[in-house]
Parts: structure tokens; sequence; C-alpha cells
């Protein structure tokens, strides 16, 4: 059983998803982030592969994407990096990018070393769903890989059952229709967040965008399985001195 079914499996209630960009703060801070947030209780690791053109992300992501590939990540040097992780790491790791660095390196190359690494699923934003049925499905079912879509509180409901059908892992629910990191009024989005949960999916929900302590947490965690964090969690080690205690300290704050 892939990873990722097996935590919702075992816990399906408050699971804390933790987005950090591959290649930030440093370009060999990855394994020793990854590694601290396991031990600082989270229940799965987003790793972004950085991109010059990340469409889904603000400002502070695509800051830590910026400094990234100055400091030399690649989808090439990632696969790199993570060689042996699983050694260290039994959480569930998904890779979130854009399809221009997975088309550059190939799809089915690039799935194979997901599988090869220790991978669980991939978030890919710019790939329409039928694109992907068309093209990409069987590769990723190949290699037993999770394809995540995300949804908005746009999305008519007819296209989040479509969205449920083609996933698998979980739907990602995107707070509001702007990008990662925007202040927003959790209770102004309970109405959303209680129409998923009333469609009763049959994949799992995590709510991300805006969710950044331990009350947008919990207001995410109240109508769904749980929420991921990034641009908070960014912003946590950007300059931190002792990559370990900021981690621990941040996931602390989250968790309580």
């Amino acid at each position: 059983m892939n990873r990722i079914d097996q935590l919702f499996s075992n816990k399906p209630k408050e699971i804390l998803n933790i987005y950090c960009t591959a290649g930030f703060p440093a370009l060999n801070d990855t394994l020793t982030i990854m590694e601290t947030l396991q031990q600082s209780g989270v229940d799965m690791i987003e790793l972004g592969m950085p991109f010059s053109d990340p469409l889904a992300d603000g400002p502070v992501i695509q800051e830590s994407s910026t400094r990234a590939i100055a400091n030399g990540m690649r989808v090439s040097v990632l696969f790199e990096q993570l060689k042996g992780f699983r050694d260290r790491i039994s959480l569930p790791v998904i890779l979130m990018g854009y399809m221009n660095p997975v088309l550059q390196f190939g799809v089915e190359n690039f799935c194979q070393k997901c599988a090869e690494t220790g991978v669980d699923g991939i978030i890919l934003p710019d790939l329409p769903m039928d694109e992907f049925e068309t093209e990409y499905r069987p590769i990723f079912e190949k290699y037993d890989l999770h394809l995540i879509f995300l949804v908005t509180p746009e999305t008519s409901e007819a296209r989040i059952r479509k969205i449920d059908a083609v996933s698998t892992g979980f739907v990602y629910a995107v707070s509001s229709s702007s990008t990662t990191g925007k202040d927003k009024d959790m209770g102004d989005q309970q109405a959303y967040f209680a129409r998923l949960k009333e469609m009763k999916l049959k994949n799992p929900v995590l709510i991300g965008f805006g969710i950044k302590d331990k009350q947008t947490f919990a207001a995410a965690c109240a109508n769904s399985n749980g929420a991921i964090i990034g641009s908070a969690f960014v912003k946590a080690i950007e300059n931190s001195t002792n990559l370990q205690s900021s981690i621990q300290s941040f996931v602390q704050g989250i968790k309580g």
C-alpha cells in the first residue's frame, strides 16, 4: 500500500502536511529539514521542486524557489539528494512542482526516479486533468505514484466529483482562489469546507493556502482530514541560524 494511503488509514484526522522548498535555505538543507520534520511529529512532507514561474505560489514561496535555483537546485540534483532517504524517513513524501521541468526530465523517467527513491505522490497544478487521463495516467499507475489534484471554492460540484474520481491519495482543497501565503479568514471559508465534507468524497481532503498557525490549522481540520502549511513554514526557516530548533518550535506551535 502507498504510504499516503497507509497514513490516512491509520490516522484519518488532523493530518499535518508541511511544505518546504528543496534546496532552501541552502542547497544541502533538504534532508536535514525532512528528518527534523519527522522527528517533530509532522505526518507528511510536501517537497517543492523550485521553478522559475510557479503559477500557484505567492511571493514567499516564489522567493524560496529563486534562492533554491540560485543555490543550484534542479530536479536531477534533488533525486541525487533523495537517494537512500528512506533509510531514515518513513513519512509519506510528495513532490510539488510544475510540468515544464518534469517534461524536460521526461515524464516516465521522472516517475521512475520517484519510485526508485521512495516518493509517494506528485502535485502538478498546471497539468490538465484530461491530459493526465489520456497521456500520463498509466505511467503514474505503473510506478504506484498518486497524482493529487486541486479544487477551489469556485470549482463546481460536478468538477469536484470528477477530480475525486481521477485523483488518488487525497484531494487538495485550496482555501480560496489566490496564491499561497495570502492571509485569509478561515471562518469565511467554513461553508466551502462544509460543502466538501458533505459531498463524502472517496478521497481524503487536505486544505491548503493560508494555513499558518494553530488556529487556522484547527479551522481547516474541523471539516477535513487535515491541512497543508507552506509559506508560514518557509518564513520560519528562511533566516534561521538553527534549523532543527526553528522547525521544532514551529511544529510545536501548530500542534500545541
